[in-house]
């Protein structure tokens, strides 16, 4: 290639790659000024959840409380704007595993619509039912898994701020639905060992020669694999299934009154 054409061509791709870039900062800053108009919209809520699943979930966890990467229930609670959430999806975050994106723009704006439904308890959503049975529904049948300021099981997640990061309609589906997500660092496995033994809990860390579990007795333990005679990732949760014939709806309404009251540090079972 002679020197001429060498450089026509190193000039054309920074042409295309600053046309690039200008186009991209451009369509940055096509957010629509005021409210997000998909915001409360169920069916635009729906097509936000499909696309979240599929271009966010791999990091930001499938309920988005995070994994890879940050936690976005707490950003939106946090008081993270629609804008800031829109220019930092289409932008990235540089020296992070977050890429910009070329996303239409409507495309963000319904993802950030999804990310309010799961992310945020509305002013107009105050606890309902009976507080005080549900307190009592709750250290009957979930704290000996769940802990709450402190007390309480440690083999499911910590609720202590659960009032904050979940909606009402969140909670009533992780309660009679457990399995439809199971959190990082919750997923179910059983452990064979070589003379027939069989350890069944939470995954808790995993690499290609050893795994480490916390047992249903709360007990953490770690096994080479190849001590080990079969490793069987389940796809169902440790959490059972209340159904209406283990929690009838009066019930679950009381029991996600009193979840919906747990705000911060300063809660503890009642």
């Amino acid at each position: 290639m002679t020197p001429t054409r060498s450089m026509m061509m190193v000039t054309l791709g920074c042409l295309v790659t600053g046309g690039l870039l200008l186009a991209q900062e451009q369509r940055s800053l096509t957010l629509p000024p005021g409210q997000n108009p998909h915001l409360g919209n169920p069916e635009s809520i729906r097509s936000g959840m499909a696309l979240y699943r599929f271009r966010c979930a791999d990091c930001h966890g499938l309920d988005a409380s995070g994994y890879r990467g940050p936690d976005l229930v707490a950003a939106v609670a946090g008081g993270a704007t629609d804008e800031r959430l829109f220019q930092t999806i289409r932008k990235g975050v540089p020296g992070t595993e977050m890429p910009p994106t070329e996303a239409p723009d409507n495309d963000l704006l319904l993802i950030i619509a999804y990310l309010h439904s799961v992310g945020t308890v509305t002013a107009t959503e105050r606890p309902t039912g009976n507080v005080e049975n549900g307190a009592k529904l709750f250290s009957s049948q979930c704290a000996s898994c769940h802990r709450v300021a402190g007390r309480g099981g440690r083999i499911g997640p910590d609720l202590t701020r659960v009032g904050i990061a979940r909606s009402r309609t969140a909670l009533v589906r992780e309660i009679r639905t457990p399995s439809e997500f199971v959190a990082p660092n919750y997923e179910t496995v059983t452990l064979v060992t070589k003379d027939g033994q069989r350890i069944r809990g939470a995954k808790k860390n995993e690499d290609v020669f050893s795994i480490q579990v916390m047992d249903t007795r709360e007990r953490i333990q770690g096994f080479l694999k190849s001590n080990l005679q079969d490793v069987v990732y389940e796809k169902v949760s440790l959490m059972p299934e209340y159904g209406p014939g283990r929690l009838n709806d009066n019930d679950l309404n009381d029991l996600v009154g009193y979840l919906s009251t747990l705000r911060g540090a300063d809660m503890a079972v009642r």
